[in-house]
């Protein structure tokens, strides 16, 4: 959908929109992405851009969203899990894992972050491979350096929802051209 402004998505040929998501304004979504049922991506606001890189999955019920002159960056790899919210302005590096319910709001997250179900992340820079804990708020920079790494099997299952959301997206053009 466009936005008031006449900015209309840039979708990839090769990304999988489901039927029942909106994708609506400034939105820029790159290959092999998977954006499931009921998502929203809105950059309706004036000069809000979303960019969604290439590989990432957007799983059911995520809300993206821009405020007026606010950018999303979504890097490459990223997993957006049910029903997070990210909020611009934002940026997310690559191979990030965003959990159900979590909720991240003007905030850089550096490569390999995993941020688990229902936290908050509010107002801070993480560094790359740190982990945010079941429930936790993240406010401030002292809440940061109390931040656990990423461990070993973090990093396997973000792996692997990555990898079965690609092989969705390939099933599911397939299925389309049939």
């Amino acid at each position: 959908m466009k936005n008031p402004a006449g900015d209309k998505p840039q979708i990839d040929d090769s990304a999988w929109i489901a039927g029942s998501a909106v994708v609506m304004g400034n939105v820029r979504i790159e290959a092999d992405v998977l954006v499931a049922p009921n998502a929203v991506i809105r950059a309706d606001e004036p000069s809000a851009s979303i960019v969604i890189g290439k590989g990432c999955n957007i799983q059911d019920n995520v809300v993206l969203h821009g405020v007026e002159g606010s950018k999303v960056f979504i890097d490459e790899d990223t997993s957006l899990a049910h029903g997070c919210i990210v909020h611009g302005p934002c940026q997310l590096g690559k191979r990030c894992f965003i959990g159900f319910g979590a909720v991240v709001f003007d905030s850089v997250l550096e490569d390999d972050v995993v941020v688990l179900h229902n936290a908050t992340v509010q107002g801070v820079h993480l560094p790359a491979s740190k982990s945010v804990p079941v429930g936790r708020t993240v406010l401030s920079e002292k809440d940061v350096t109390e931040l656990p790494l990423v461990d070993q099997g973090l990093m396997d299952f973000k792996h692997k929802v990555s990898s079965v959301n690609l092989d969705l997206v390939e099933g599911y053009r397939k299925m389309d051209s049939d």
